[in-house]
């Protein structure tokens, strides 16, 4: 017989566990996952996720963000931190400094603050700088 975390496991089609706090829902604190995560409520706190993180359309977090991926459809108001690439949805609307990877606008997203991107490429102008300082 399954436990019902089994069945949630087996049953999930992306083929991972993920998280998700529905809308109405208010958190206050920090939030720590090993897997992926979706934001449909509002959090007043920081988020900190090993996977990808979507911000729902009606999402809100006053806080930090850091993951690997994140798809923002929502507000956010704070520095978001992503490995990977980081993408902003027309409706989404962001307060705050980005430093990532790689980032995608959609035309009508709003983004006030400062973004800084590393490359993955050690001859991106980003990192020359650093790994072959000049003579």
């Amino acid at each position: 017989m399954r436990t019902r975390q089994e069945e949630i496991q087996v049953n999930n089609s992306s083929g991972g566990v993920h998280n998700v706090l529905a809308g109405g829902t208010v958190v206050s604190g920090t939030i720590v996952t090993e897997s992926d995560f979706r934001l449909d409520g509002r959090i007043e706190g920081d988020i900190s996720c090993k996977g990808k993180i979507v911000v729902g359309p009606k999402g809100s977090i006053k806080g930090n963000i850091t993951s690997e991926y994140a798809e923002i459809l929502g507000h956010v108001e704070g520095t978001i931190r992503v490995k990977d690439k980081l993408i902003f949805k027309s409706s989404a609307d962001i307060i705050g400094d980005a430093y990532i990877q790689t980032l995608e606008i959609e035309p009508g997203a709003r983004f006030n603050g400062s973004c800084t991107m590393s490359g993955k490429n050690p001859t991106d102008p980003v990192n020359r700088a650093t790994t072959n300082p000049l003579p």
